[in-house]
């Protein structure tokens, strides 16, 4: 990734009330600071909206169970080489459930052996559709046998969406947020 972003966030000076009040929504608190993707992202607001609503509904209301959409997160994250996506969900990924050591092991090839069956079936969905754009037979048979049809759905959608935003978040060189920390290298 490039040192300097090649979209910056929108500084406090040149934001209109709406962009402000749609960030203002965003943020943990709202007086507080903005993380990057979104006050960058509020450069173009009739697309973070929608985006985010969208965002929202799989991470906040998904049919997932929390641990099992961070572990699909995260391998995107790290298929995708996504530094800042990697380093925002990391914290969310041990509030979820996963360990440090589970996280740890999602930012390396996938061995046979390394994960419970539910758990690999769920990693090998996330590499098989970053290095192929569906699932396996085999491995959708392995995901079918505990997933509902709406969780398979959304497997996919949450795939999909976090490579999407690597790919944003890669190609504008977006930078992490003070206190979080990137891929391990």
């Amino acid at each position: 990734m490039s040192p300097e972003p090649r979209i910056p966030p929108l500084p406090h000076d040149e934001r209109d009330e709406a962009t402000e009040e749609l960030l203002r929504g965003f943020r943990v608190d709202p007086d507080g600071p903005d993380i990057n993707i979104m006050s960058t992202l509020a450069r173009h607001p009739t697309l973070l909206k929608p985006w985010a609503a969208f965002g929202g509904r799989l991470l906040y209301r998904g049919a997932l169970v929390p641990r099992e959409r961070e572990l699909l997160i995260l391998r995107t994250g790290w298929n995708c080489d996504a530094d800042y996506e990697w380093a925002q969900h990391v914290p969310i990924g041990l509030a979820a459930g996963l360990t440090s050591e589970e996280i740890a092991r999602l930012a390396t090839p996938r061995v046979d052996g390394g994960w419970s069956d539910d758990d690999d079936a769920l990693v090998c969905a996330a590499d098989e559709l970053h290095a192929d754009a569906r699932i396996s037979d085999g491995t959708w048979k392995r995901l079918a046998a505990r997933l509902d049809e709406q969780q398979l759905i959304e497997l996919c959608m949450v795939v999909g969406q976090y490579h999407l935003v690597s790919f944003v978040l890669n190609s504008l060189g977006v930078e992490i947020d003070p206190g979080l920390e990137g891929l391990p290298r």
